[in-house]
Protein backbone atom coordinates (compact mmCIF):
# COMPACT_ATOMS: atom_id res chain seq x y z
CA UNK A 1 0.00 0.00 0.00
CA UNK A 2 0.99 3.51 -0.49
CA UNK A 3 2.66 5.42 2.59
CA UNK A 4 0.89 6.99 4.95
CA UNK A 5 1.59 9.98 4.53
CA UNK A 6 -0.57 13.79 3.53
CA UNK A 7 -0.31 12.89 0.03
CA UNK A 8 -2.87 15.33 -2.23
CA UNK A 9 -3.72 14.99 -5.61
CA UNK A 10 -4.06 18.97 -6.02
CA UNK A 11 -7.59 20.69 -5.58
CA UNK A 12 -6.55 23.81 -7.39
CA UNK A 13 -5.66 22.76 -11.25
CA UNK A 14 -4.04 25.52 -13.52
CA UNK A 15 -5.72 25.32 -17.08
CA UNK A 16 -3.16 25.82 -18.53
CA UNK A 17 -1.04 23.09 -17.61
CA UNK A 18 -2.08 21.29 -20.42
CA UNK A 19 -1.02 23.67 -23.28
CA UNK A 20 1.95 25.04 -21.42
CA UNK A 21 3.25 20.84 -21.28
CA UNK A 22 3.02 20.52 -25.13
CA UNK A 23 4.12 23.70 -25.98
CA UNK A 24 7.41 23.42 -23.81
CA UNK A 25 10.37 21.99 -25.63
CA UNK A 26 12.09 19.43 -23.36
CA UNK A 27 15.86 20.42 -22.65
CA UNK A 28 18.56 18.43 -20.96
CA UNK A 29 19.07 19.37 -17.00
CA UNK A 30 22.59 20.92 -16.31
CA UNK A 31 23.45 20.37 -12.94
CA UNK A 32 25.46 23.17 -11.33
CA UNK A 33 28.65 21.91 -9.36
CA UNK A 34 28.40 22.77 -5.34
CA UNK A 35 30.66 25.98 -5.55
CA UNK A 36 28.42 27.23 -8.30
CA UNK A 37 25.71 26.90 -6.59
CA UNK A 38 27.00 28.60 -3.49
CA UNK A 39 27.93 31.37 -5.53
CA UNK A 40 24.11 31.64 -7.05
CA UNK A 41 23.15 31.71 -3.25
CA UNK A 42 25.17 34.81 -3.01
CA UNK A 43 24.24 36.60 -5.21
CA UNK A 44 20.37 35.67 -4.23
CA UNK A 45 21.70 37.36 -0.55
CA UNK A 46 23.09 40.41 -2.69
CA UNK A 47 20.28 41.26 -4.72
CA UNK A 48 17.99 40.78 -1.48
CA UNK A 49 20.37 43.62 0.29
CA UNK A 50 20.50 45.65 -2.96
CA UNK A 51 16.74 45.40 -3.38
CA UNK A 52 16.03 46.21 0.44
CA UNK A 53 18.05 49.20 0.54
CA UNK A 54 17.55 50.70 -2.71
CA UNK A 55 13.61 50.37 -3.44
CA UNK A 56 11.85 53.58 -3.11
CA UNK A 57 9.41 52.26 -0.36
CA UNK A 58 10.35 50.75 2.87
CA UNK A 59 10.52 47.35 1.30
CA UNK A 60 8.38 44.08 3.46
CA UNK A 61 11.63 41.54 3.94
CA UNK A 62 9.28 39.05 4.75
CA UNK A 63 6.94 39.57 1.34
CA UNK A 64 10.07 39.53 -0.38
CA UNK A 65 11.60 35.84 0.40
CA UNK A 66 8.47 34.12 0.61
CA UNK A 67 7.92 35.51 -3.04
CA UNK A 68 10.96 34.17 -3.94
CA UNK A 69 10.71 30.73 -2.84
CA UNK A 70 7.32 30.65 -4.53
CA UNK A 71 9.27 31.26 -7.69
CA UNK A 72 11.99 28.89 -6.97
CA UNK A 73 9.02 26.27 -6.36
CA UNK A 74 6.92 27.59 -9.01
CA UNK A 75 9.74 26.77 -11.52
CA UNK A 76 9.75 23.01 -11.02
CA UNK A 77 5.92 22.90 -12.03
CA UNK A 78 2.36 24.55 -11.62
CA UNK A 79 1.28 22.78 -8.54
CA UNK A 80 4.47 22.89 -6.24
CA UNK A 81 4.19 26.17 -3.81
CA UNK A 82 5.52 27.42 -0.55
CA UNK A 83 2.72 27.77 1.91
CA UNK A 84 2.70 30.47 4.48
CA UNK A 85 1.36 29.51 7.99
CA UNK A 86 -1.98 31.14 6.98
CA UNK A 87 -1.70 29.31 3.75
CA UNK A 88 -1.03 26.02 5.42
CA UNK A 89 -4.10 26.12 7.79
CA UNK A 90 -6.44 27.32 4.98
CA UNK A 91 -5.28 24.21 2.79
CA UNK A 92 -5.98 21.83 5.69
CA UNK A 93 -9.63 23.91 6.43
CA UNK A 94 -10.81 23.47 2.68
CA UNK A 95 -9.37 19.55 3.16
CA UNK A 96 -10.84 18.54 6.56
CA UNK A 97 -14.25 19.97 5.24
CA UNK A 98 -14.70 23.52 6.51
CA UNK A 99 -13.55 26.51 5.50
CA UNK A 100 -14.95 30.32 5.13
CA UNK A 101 -15.14 31.91 1.63
CA UNK A 102 -17.70 31.82 -1.54
CA UNK A 103 -16.90 28.31 -2.56
CA UNK A 104 -15.07 28.68 -5.57
CA UNK A 105 -12.27 26.49 -6.55
CA UNK A 106 -10.38 29.06 -9.15
CA UNK A 107 -6.73 29.34 -10.95
CA UNK A 108 -4.74 31.45 -12.72
CA UNK A 109 -4.84 31.67 -16.67
CA UNK A 110 -3.72 34.14 -19.24
CA UNK A 111 -3.65 36.91 -16.22
CA UNK A 112 -7.57 36.73 -15.21
CA UNK A 113 -8.99 34.01 -12.48
CA UNK A 114 -10.58 30.91 -14.07
CA UNK A 115 -13.69 28.61 -12.48
CA UNK A 116 -12.00 25.54 -12.16
CA UNK A 117 -15.94 24.64 -10.49
CA UNK A 118 -18.09 25.91 -7.53
CA UNK A 119 -18.64 24.02 -4.76
CA UNK A 120 -21.77 22.35 -4.36
CA UNK A 121 -24.58 24.52 -2.26
CA UNK A 122 -22.33 27.25 -1.92
CA UNK A 123 -22.67 30.96 -2.47
CA UNK A 124 -21.10 30.48 -5.73
CA UNK A 125 -22.71 27.92 -6.98
CA UNK A 126 -26.30 29.38 -5.81
CA UNK A 127 -24.97 32.36 -7.92
CA UNK A 128 -24.80 30.63 -10.91
CA UNK A 129 -21.23 30.86 -11.44
CA UNK A 130 -20.25 27.73 -13.24
CA UNK A 131 -16.55 25.84 -14.20
CA UNK A 132 -14.66 27.37 -16.86
CA UNK A 133 -15.71 31.58 -15.92
CA UNK A 134 -13.45 33.86 -15.54
CA UNK A 135 -13.45 36.18 -12.98
CA UNK A 136 -12.03 39.93 -14.11
CA UNK A 137 -12.60 42.05 -10.97
CA UNK A 138 -12.78 41.66 -7.34
CA UNK A 139 -15.02 44.87 -5.60
CA UNK A 140 -14.23 46.94 -8.72
CA UNK A 141 -10.72 46.08 -8.72
CA UNK A 142 -8.93 44.24 -11.96
CA UNK A 143 -7.36 40.91 -11.04
CA UNK A 144 -4.88 41.14 -14.09
CA UNK A 145 -2.34 42.59 -11.77
CA UNK A 146 -2.99 40.27 -8.78
CA UNK A 147 -1.53 36.90 -8.06
CA UNK A 148 -3.57 33.93 -7.73
CA UNK A 149 -3.26 34.01 -3.78
CA UNK A 150 -4.22 37.84 -3.68
CA UNK A 151 -7.01 37.40 -5.66
CA UNK A 152 -8.02 34.52 -3.31
CA UNK A 153 -7.57 36.34 -0.26
CA UNK A 154 -9.61 38.87 -1.82
CA UNK A 155 -12.43 36.96 -2.44
CA UNK A 156 -12.21 35.91 1.70
CA UNK A 157 -13.50 37.85 4.48
CA UNK A 158 -15.92 37.72 7.76
CA UNK A 159 -18.88 35.48 7.24
CA UNK A 160 -21.95 37.86 6.24
CA UNK A 161 -20.02 40.77 4.64
CA UNK A 162 -20.39 40.83 0.68
CA UNK A 163 -17.84 40.96 -2.49
CA UNK A 164 -18.81 41.88 -6.08
CA UNK A 165 -17.50 39.83 -8.66
CA UNK A 166 -17.68 40.17 -12.31
CA UNK A 167 -17.96 37.06 -14.26
CA UNK A 168 -17.21 36.72 -17.60
CA UNK A 169 -18.88 33.66 -19.42
CA UNK A 170 -18.01 32.45 -22.87
CA UNK A 171 -20.01 33.65 -25.43
CA UNK A 172 -21.69 36.19 -23.31
CA UNK A 173 -21.23 39.85 -21.67
CA UNK A 174 -19.49 40.34 -18.40
CA UNK A 175 -21.94 40.59 -15.63
CA UNK A 176 -21.63 41.60 -12.04
CA UNK A 177 -22.54 38.75 -9.24
CA UNK A 178 -22.51 39.95 -5.53
CA UNK A 179 -22.02 37.29 -3.18
CA UNK A 180 -22.61 36.55 0.77
CA UNK A 181 -19.56 35.28 1.84
CA UNK A 182 -20.38 31.95 4.34
CA UNK A 183 -18.34 29.64 6.13
CA UNK A 184 -18.61 26.87 3.85
CA UNK A 185 -18.84 23.07 5.17
CA UNK A 186 -17.50 20.67 2.66
CA UNK A 187 -20.04 17.75 1.93
CA UNK A 188 -18.02 15.81 -0.73
CA UNK A 189 -20.59 13.13 -1.46
CA UNK A 190 -24.40 13.27 -1.92
CA UNK A 191 -26.36 10.30 -2.98
CA UNK A 192 -29.86 9.60 -3.62
CA UNK A 193 -32.19 6.43 -5.63
CA UNK A 194 -33.84 7.57 -8.58
CA UNK A 195 -36.48 5.88 -9.55
CA UNK A 196 -36.77 5.14 -13.67
CA UNK A 197 -40.45 3.33 -15.00
CA UNK A 198 -39.62 1.09 -17.04
CA UNK A 199 -42.13 0.35 -20.20
CA UNK A 200 -41.45 -2.91 -20.29
CA UNK A 201 -42.91 -4.12 -17.05
CA UNK A 202 -44.23 -1.32 -15.55
CA UNK A 203 -41.95 -1.80 -12.81
CA UNK A 204 -40.05 1.49 -11.02
CA UNK A 205 -36.54 0.01 -10.74
CA UNK A 206 -33.65 2.22 -8.69
CA UNK A 207 -30.51 3.51 -9.43
CA UNK A 208 -28.47 4.79 -6.61
CA UNK A 209 -26.29 8.15 -7.47
CA UNK A 210 -23.48 9.12 -5.95
CA UNK A 211 -22.06 12.81 -7.05
CA UNK A 212 -18.44 13.05 -5.56
CA UNK A 213 -17.51 16.83 -5.47
CA UNK A 214 -13.99 16.72 -4.09
CA UNK A 215 -11.62 13.84 -2.26
CA UNK A 216 -11.22 15.18 0.84
CA UNK A 217 -10.39 13.46 4.46
CA UNK A 218 -14.22 12.14 4.85
CA UNK A 219 -14.69 11.54 1.79
CA UNK A 220 -14.47 7.81 1.69
CA UNK A 221 -16.60 7.31 4.94
CA UNK A 222 -19.17 9.52 3.28
CA UNK A 223 -19.14 6.98 -0.42
CA UNK A 224 -19.20 4.07 1.85
CA UNK A 225 -22.15 5.24 3.23
CA UNK A 226 -23.71 6.63 0.80
CA UNK A 227 -23.44 2.77 -0.60
CA UNK A 228 -24.75 1.20 2.65
CA UNK A 229 -27.75 3.47 2.52
CA UNK A 230 -28.65 3.02 -1.39
CA UNK A 231 -28.07 -1.20 -0.97
CA UNK A 232 -31.14 -1.10 1.31
CA UNK A 233 -33.55 0.20 -1.21
CA UNK A 234 -32.53 -2.30 -3.52
CA UNK A 235 -31.01 -0.15 -6.27
CA UNK A 236 -29.98 -1.89 -9.73
CA UNK A 237 -26.79 -0.29 -10.14
CA UNK A 238 -24.85 2.96 -9.46
CA UNK A 239 -23.91 6.24 -11.27
CA UNK A 240 -21.09 7.62 -9.62
CA UNK A 241 -21.01 11.26 -10.82
CA UNK A 242 -17.09 12.75 -10.30
CA UNK A 243 -17.93 15.79 -13.11
CA UNK A 244 -16.26 19.19 -11.82
CA UNK A 245 -14.52 16.93 -9.57
CA UNK A 246 -10.65 18.77 -9.60
CA UNK A 247 -9.42 16.38 -7.38
CA UNK A 248 -8.17 15.78 -3.46
CA UNK A 249 -6.08 13.31 -1.33
CA UNK A 250 -4.61 10.40 -3.42
CA UNK A 251 -5.79 8.21 -0.24
CA UNK A 252 -8.92 9.28 -0.50
CA UNK A 253 -9.75 8.14 -4.27
CA UNK A 254 -8.07 4.80 -3.26
CA UNK A 255 -10.71 4.23 -0.64
CA UNK A 256 -13.52 5.10 -3.00
CA UNK A 257 -12.16 2.84 -5.63
CA UNK A 258 -11.71 0.09 -3.06
CA UNK A 259 -14.82 -0.04 -1.73
CA UNK A 260 -16.49 -1.51 -5.17
CA UNK A 261 -13.77 -2.85 -6.37
CA UNK A 262 -13.13 -6.89 -5.17
CA UNK A 263 -9.33 -7.19 -5.90
CA UNK A 264 -6.64 -6.11 -8.89
CA UNK A 265 -4.32 -2.96 -8.64
CA UNK A 266 -5.84 0.59 -7.95
CA UNK A 267 -2.91 3.08 -8.98
CA UNK A 268 0.59 2.67 -8.69
CA UNK A 269 2.41 5.94 -8.10
CA UNK A 270 6.42 6.21 -9.78
CA UNK A 271 8.99 8.89 -8.48
CA UNK A 272 12.40 10.62 -9.77
CA UNK A 273 14.09 6.81 -8.68
CA UNK A 274 13.10 4.16 -11.57
CA UNK A 275 13.31 1.70 -8.79
CA UNK A 276 10.90 3.91 -6.39
CA UNK A 277 7.47 2.36 -7.67
CA UNK A 278 4.37 2.15 -5.14
CA UNK A 279 1.30 0.07 -5.86
CA UNK A 280 -2.03 0.45 -4.22
CA UNK A 281 -4.14 -2.92 -4.38
CA UNK A 282 -7.77 -3.01 -3.57
CA UNK A 283 -9.14 -5.75 -1.00
CA UNK A 284 -11.74 -8.21 -1.33
CA UNK A 285 -15.36 -7.39 -1.15
CA UNK A 286 -17.32 -5.13 -3.44
CA UNK A 287 -19.80 -3.37 -1.50
CA UNK A 288 -22.35 -3.40 -4.17
CA UNK A 289 -22.55 -7.11 -4.61
CA UNK A 290 -21.29 -6.66 -8.89
CA UNK A 291 -23.82 -4.51 -9.97
CA UNK A 292 -23.27 -2.49 -12.73
CA UNK A 293 -21.19 1.08 -12.33
CA UNK A 294 -21.80 4.17 -14.81
CA UNK A 295 -19.18 6.52 -13.70
CA UNK A 296 -19.10 10.57 -15.62
CA UNK A 297 -16.44 12.30 -16.21
CA UNK A 298 -16.20 15.60 -17.88
CA UNK A 299 -13.19 18.36 -18.96
CA UNK A 300 -13.31 19.38 -15.24
CA UNK A 301 -12.26 15.93 -13.75
CA UNK A 302 -9.06 15.93 -12.78
CA UNK A 303 -6.36 13.97 -10.40
CA UNK A 304 -8.14 12.02 -8.20
CA UNK A 305 -11.59 11.54 -10.17
CA UNK A 306 -9.13 10.34 -12.97
CA UNK A 307 -7.67 7.99 -10.12
CA UNK A 308 -11.10 6.77 -9.84
CA UNK A 309 -12.72 6.21 -13.42
CA UNK A 310 -9.47 4.96 -14.72
CA UNK A 311 -8.93 2.22 -11.33
CA UNK A 312 -12.80 1.13 -11.78
CA UNK A 313 -12.09 1.46 -16.34
CA UNK A 314 -8.89 -1.17 -16.42
CA UNK A 315 -10.56 -3.26 -14.16
CA UNK A 316 -13.40 -3.71 -16.41
CA UNK A 317 -15.64 -2.76 -13.31
CA UNK A 318 -17.66 0.17 -14.52
CA UNK A 319 -18.51 1.76 -17.73
CA UNK A 320 -16.76 5.47 -17.89
CA UNK A 321 -19.15 8.13 -20.04
CA UNK A 322 -18.64 11.81 -20.91
CA UNK A 323 -15.89 13.85 -22.26
CA UNK A 324 -12.16 13.57 -21.94
CA UNK A 325 -10.95 14.00 -18.42
CA UNK A 326 -8.55 17.05 -17.74
CA UNK A 327 -5.21 14.88 -17.55
CA UNK A 328 -3.15 15.71 -14.16
CA UNK A 329 -1.30 12.94 -13.63
CA UNK A 330 1.03 14.02 -11.17
CA UNK A 331 0.59 13.77 -6.99
CA UNK A 332 1.99 16.27 -4.30
CA UNK A 333 3.49 16.16 -0.75
CA UNK A 334 3.29 18.58 2.09
CA UNK A 335 6.81 18.67 3.59
CA UNK A 336 6.59 20.61 7.08
CA UNK A 337 9.08 23.50 7.30
CA UNK A 338 9.06 22.86 11.33
CA UNK A 339 7.72 26.62 11.89
CA UNK A 340 4.44 26.27 11.11
CA UNK A 341 5.11 26.79 7.29
CA UNK A 342 5.33 23.70 4.30
CA UNK A 343 6.75 23.04 1.01
CA UNK A 344 4.00 21.56 -1.44
CA UNK A 345 5.99 19.83 -3.81
CA UNK A 346 5.32 17.34 -6.81
CA UNK A 347 6.65 14.05 -5.44
CA UNK A 348 5.51 11.52 -7.96
CA UNK A 349 3.43 10.61 -11.61
CA UNK A 350 0.16 8.25 -11.10
CA UNK A 351 -0.60 5.75 -13.72
CA UNK A 352 -3.98 3.36 -14.00
CA UNK A 353 -3.81 -0.16 -13.34
CA UNK A 354 -2.40 -0.90 -17.21
CA UNK A 355 0.20 1.55 -17.11
CA UNK A 356 -1.13 4.53 -18.64
CA UNK A 357 0.24 7.59 -17.54
CA UNK A 358 -2.66 10.27 -18.17
CA UNK A 359 -0.66 13.32 -17.49
CA UNK A 360 -1.23 15.61 -20.30
CA UNK A 361 -3.81 13.58 -21.79
CA UNK A 362 -6.51 12.66 -19.28
CA UNK A 363 -8.87 9.53 -19.35
CA UNK A 364 -11.05 8.67 -22.50
CA UNK A 365 -14.39 7.91 -21.94
CA UNK A 366 -15.90 4.11 -22.74
CA UNK A 367 -18.51 6.00 -24.67
CA UNK A 368 -18.60 9.77 -25.23
CA UNK A 369 -21.44 11.75 -23.78
CA UNK A 370 -20.96 15.63 -24.33
CA UNK A 371 -23.52 17.42 -22.53
CA UNK A 372 -26.11 18.46 -24.67
CA UNK A 373 -29.65 20.68 -24.61
CA UNK A 374 -32.92 18.62 -25.60
CA UNK A 375 -34.68 20.58 -28.07
CA UNK A 376 -38.76 20.49 -28.33
CA UNK A 377 -39.40 20.21 -31.79
CA UNK A 378 -43.25 20.09 -31.43
CA UNK A 379 -45.40 22.52 -30.89
CA UNK A 380 -47.60 22.39 -27.68
CA UNK A 381 -50.81 23.39 -29.74
CA UNK A 382 -50.83 22.85 -33.13
CA UNK A 383 -51.32 25.11 -35.94
CA UNK A 384 -53.68 22.95 -37.78
CA UNK A 385 -56.72 21.37 -35.62
CA UNK A 386 -60.27 21.86 -35.24
CA UNK A 387 -59.96 25.06 -33.81
CA UNK A 388 -58.36 25.97 -36.95
CA UNK A 389 -61.58 25.40 -38.77
CA UNK A 390 -63.68 29.00 -39.60
CA UNK A 391 -67.02 28.81 -37.93
CA UNK A 392 -65.54 26.26 -35.75
CA UNK A 393 -67.79 25.81 -32.19
CA UNK A 394 -66.59 26.96 -29.49
CA UNK A 395 -65.23 25.46 -26.43
CA UNK A 396 -67.70 26.58 -23.42
CA UNK A 397 -64.70 26.44 -20.98
CA UNK A 398 -61.86 27.74 -23.44
CA UNK A 399 -61.66 31.45 -20.95
CA UNK A 400 -61.00 28.77 -18.13
CA UNK A 401 -58.28 27.54 -20.21
CA UNK A 402 -56.64 30.84 -21.55
CA UNK A 403 -56.27 31.87 -18.03
CA UNK A 404 -54.76 28.53 -16.96
CA UNK A 405 -52.13 29.07 -19.81
CA UNK A 406 -51.10 31.99 -18.57
CA UNK A 407 -50.70 30.96 -14.79
CA UNK A 408 -48.86 28.09 -16.36
CA UNK A 409 -46.46 30.42 -18.28
CA UNK A 410 -45.34 31.69 -15.27
CA UNK A 411 -41.65 30.95 -14.52
CA UNK A 412 -41.28 28.59 -11.47
CA UNK A 413 -38.31 26.56 -9.55
CA UNK A 414 -37.44 23.26 -11.40
CA UNK A 415 -37.73 20.53 -9.00
CA UNK A 416 -35.12 17.55 -8.77
CA UNK A 417 -36.87 15.56 -11.30
CA UNK A 418 -36.66 18.21 -14.07
CA UNK A 419 -33.33 19.03 -13.32
CA UNK A 420 -32.18 15.46 -13.90
CA UNK A 421 -34.22 15.44 -16.92
CA UNK A 422 -32.36 18.35 -18.40
CA UNK A 423 -28.98 16.60 -17.34
CA UNK A 424 -28.26 14.77 -20.58
CA UNK A 425 -24.69 12.88 -19.67
CA UNK A 426 -26.61 11.73 -16.20
CA UNK A 427 -29.79 10.87 -18.25
CA UNK A 428 -27.53 8.64 -20.65
CA UNK A 429 -25.63 6.98 -17.43
CA UNK A 430 -28.96 5.91 -15.91
CA UNK A 431 -30.26 4.32 -19.22
CA UNK A 432 -26.96 2.37 -19.56
CA UNK A 433 -27.03 1.09 -15.73
CA UNK A 434 -30.74 0.00 -16.63
CA UNK A 435 -29.54 -1.76 -19.76
CA UNK A 436 -26.15 -3.40 -18.22
CA UNK A 437 -28.54 -4.75 -15.48
CA UNK A 438 -30.86 -6.26 -17.73
CA UNK A 439 -27.84 -7.40 -19.94
CA UNK A 440 -26.44 -9.12 -16.40
CA UNK A 441 -29.73 -10.67 -15.39
CA UNK A 442 -30.86 -12.62 -19.15
CA UNK A 443 -27.04 -14.02 -19.47
CA UNK A 444 -27.64 -14.99 -15.98
CA UNK A 445 -30.86 -16.78 -16.89
CA UNK A 446 -29.61 -18.51 -20.14
CA UNK A 447 -26.57 -19.80 -18.12
CA UNK A 448 -28.93 -20.81 -15.70
CA UNK A 449 -27.32 -19.67 -12.68
CA UNK A 450 -27.59 -16.27 -11.03
CA UNK A 451 -23.06 -15.37 -10.28
CA UNK A 452 -22.91 -13.82 -13.10
CA UNK A 453 -19.34 -11.99 -13.33
CA UNK A 454 -19.82 -8.33 -12.56
CA UNK A 455 -17.49 -7.37 -15.84
CA UNK A 456 -19.52 -9.24 -18.46
CA UNK A 457 -22.20 -6.67 -18.46
CA UNK A 458 -19.45 -3.92 -18.91
CA UNK A 459 -17.86 -5.84 -21.47
CA UNK A 460 -20.18 -6.75 -23.55
CA UNK A 461 -21.65 -3.24 -23.34
CA UNK A 462 -18.47 -1.79 -24.73
CA UNK A 463 -18.58 -4.26 -27.77
CA UNK A 464 -21.87 -2.83 -28.67
CA UNK A 465 -20.75 0.66 -28.32
CA UNK A 466 -17.39 0.19 -30.66
CA UNK A 467 -19.44 -1.49 -33.10
CA UNK A 468 -21.61 1.37 -33.30
CA UNK A 469 -18.43 3.70 -33.61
Amino acid sequence: MLKKFLVLVALSVPMTAIAAGKAKKEEPVVHLTDEQIYEQLQKFALVFDVARDSFVEEADEKKMLEAAMNGMLGALDPHSSYLSADDLKEFNDKSYGEFGGLGIQVTSDRGAIRVISPIDDTPAAKAGIKAGDYITSIDGELVFDMTLNQAVKKMKGRPGTKVKLTILSDGKDARDVTLKRAIIKVKSVKFDDKTIADADDDSNEKIGYIRISDFGATTAKEFRNAIEKLEKKNVIGYVIDVRNNPGGYLTAAIDVADAVLDGGEIVSTRGKDAADIERAMAKSGDMTGGKPIVVLINHGSASASEIVAGALQDNGRALVMGSQSFGKGSVQQQKPLGDGTAIHITIARYYTPSGRSIQNEGITPDVEVLQSKVETIERRESLYSEASFKNALKNENAKKKADKKSDDDEEVELSDEEKDAQDYQLQRGMDMVRAMSKLKTRAATCDGTSDEKPTDATDTLKKLENKKK
